[in-house]
Formats: C-alpha cells, sequence, structure tokens
C-alpha cells in the first residue's frame, strides 16, 4: 500500500467516525432498508451500532430513533 491509499484510507476512517449521529442514524436505516430488513430490526440495530463507535452518544429510544428519521 502506497502513502496516498494509506491517507485516504485513514482520512475515510477517521471521517466515518466522526459523523454525527444523527447523519449515522439515517444513513444506517437507509441501508438496512434496503437490505429487507424491518424498522423494528433496522432500529435495534442501529441501537447497538451506535453503542460501538468511538465515541457513542447518548442512548437513544427506539422513539427517538425513528424522530430522527422521520422526523
Amino acid at each position: 500500500m502506497g502513502v496516498g491509499e494509506a491517507e485516504r484510507l485513514i482520512a475515510e476512517v477517521v471521517g466515518y467516525f466522526s459523523e454525527p449521529a444523527e447523519t449515522f442514524v439515517k444513513r444506517r436505516h437507509g441501508e438496512l432498508k434496503a437490505r429487507g430488513l424491518t424498522n423494528d430490526r433496522a432500529f435495534q440495530q442501529i441501537a447497538t451500532e451506535l453503542q460501538q463507535r468511538l465515541v457513542a452518544p447518548p442512548e437513544y429510544s427506539q422513539r427517538q430513533l425513528r424522530r430522527i428519521v422521520y422526523g
């Protein structure tokens, strides 16, 4: 791997982990729904993934996650 590739990889990882929680929730919901998950399963998965992030946001209820996605 060259220096340029390493720099792009690092930038991608930093960008992923610096994504605001609300943006992450909306993006992941779309990805999971595209895979055919129901909303209940998608929101459970998102809640789990949020707690595994480098800097975990406050714990969101499923209702709060729905509000982030649907307004």
